[in-house]
């Protein structure tokens, strides 16, 4: 196989970054699987076709179950939202078709695991959308946690925090509406922490948090509104709906390693953008990340000689560190776009090596049971093992 023929569902945010990242992997990675951009999907015909014509796509469709039908495609890429990805991927799977389906996988873990089984059961290849695992400063701490370099793990702490919805007047988006997105901040946010604290430590073994919903009514959107992305302005004369999310969500775990570690997702957080960071304090050391510093890992090493110790700051673009070869020379950062670069590239390599992918659905089941352990636990104010959940 030297192509293979993809077909996007969504065409907003993360369309534009997926559609990115088909474009550059073939120059960056030409030894991999060539992506060839075949149609676009999306309900509205004349945002649809501008959005085709931007991004690069050869035909677009505005029927999704027209789409993963169609014998010129082999793969389905779904980055609609959340309440429209069960319904997809199982048909996609149901029609041979590999899947790449963003995160949250679905709204429930009931409805993740039946695309997990939907998947298995048609043995297409398939893969969740948690790039932030693809930073190569994460790629690094990854290596160093394995490697024993750190040491025995004692502590994960995590946090992604934005600010973009502090203003009582920003319109009531479908992501703070519990049955499209099917939860707030957990959800989009707490769900990459979570990723990450599987990626690095390990799985979890019980938790215990709480949240909160902020501002509790919003202006109803209208056509006039301006809504593109993250962003939009509001009428405070606009008649007003109730938020069914969690403005912000923090919990308490425990890893089955005996790890300690603490979550917080919140979009009510002024300053801050994109803050998602962890830091690892091991037996020999530790790790800090912040992904508006992406290029960057503070590490810290408990043997160095003592009038030197303390955090060095490592730039993970030299070539010791993941993907430096496909890029720019030492030093030469790279960004939040690359991150979804290595993710095609994974799926690439994964289909050319006739392997599942990695994170897989598999991972996006084991997110989902966490998320809805940590939602058991607000809702009955106790710890929950995530093995309640199975």
């Amino acid at each position: 196989m030297s192509t293979i023929r993809v077909g996007m569902i969504g065409y907003k945010f993360m369309g534009k970054a997926h559609s990115n990242a088909y474009r550059a992997l073939p120059m960056f990675f030409p030894k991999v699987i060539r992506p060839q951009m075949a149609v676009i999907c999306g309900r509205d015909a004349a945002g649809l076709e501008l959005a085709r014509e931007q991004f690069g796509w050869e035909s677009a469709e505005t029927d999704w179950r027209k789409l993963v039908t169609r014998d010129d495609i082999d793969l389905i890429d779904i980055n609609a939202p959340s309440d429209a990805h069960k319904e997809i991927a199982i048909a996609a799977a149901e029609a041979g078709k590999h899947i790449f389906c963003e995160k949250p996988l679905a709204l429930n873990l009931a409805d993740s695991i039946e695309m997990l089984n939907a998947a298995e059961k048609a043995g297409v290849k398939h893969m969740v959308g948690f790039n932030y695992r693809f930073a190569p400063a994460v790629q690094l701490a990854k290596k160093l946690v394995a490697d024993g370099r750190i040491g025995e793990i004692y502590h994960f702490r995590g946090f992604f925090l934005q600010d973009w919805i502090v203003d009582p007047q920003f319109p009531l988006v479908w992501r703070l509406q519990k049955e499209i997105a099917g939860s707030g901040s957990h959800g989009d946010l707490g769900a990459h922490v979570i990723d990450m604290a599987r990626f690095l430590v390990g799985e979890f073994q019980e938790v215990i948090g709480m949240s909160e919903t902020f501002v509790k009514e919003r202006p109803l959107p209208t056509a006039t509104l301006g809504l593109s992305g993250l962003s939009a302005k509001g009428d405070s004369d606009a008649p007003r709906g109730q938020v069914t999310v969690d403005d912000a969500t923090l919990f308490l775990a425990r890893f089955a390693n005996g790890a300690l570690g603490s979550i917080e997702a919140t979009r009510f957080a002024p300053g801050h953008r994109c803050t998602n960071s962890f830091e690892i304090n091991g037996s020999k050391g530790s790790i800090k990340f912040d992904f508006e510093r992406v290029n960057e890992l503070e590490v810290y090493f408990t043997d160095d000689a003592a009038d030197v110790q303390g955090f060095r700051r490592v730039i993970a673009t030299d070539a010791p560190h993941a993907y430096s070869e496909a890029w720019w020379p030492a030093g030469h950062t790279i960004g939040y776009e690359h991150t979804f670069t290595h993710e095609i590239h994974e799926f690439m390599l994964a289909l050319a090596e006739d392997r599942q992918p990695v994170p897989n659905f598999v991972d996006g089941v084991e997110c989902q049971a966490v998320l809805e352990a940590v939602d058991k636990s607000i809702a009955e104010r106790r710890w929950v093992a995530i093995s309640e959940l199975r």
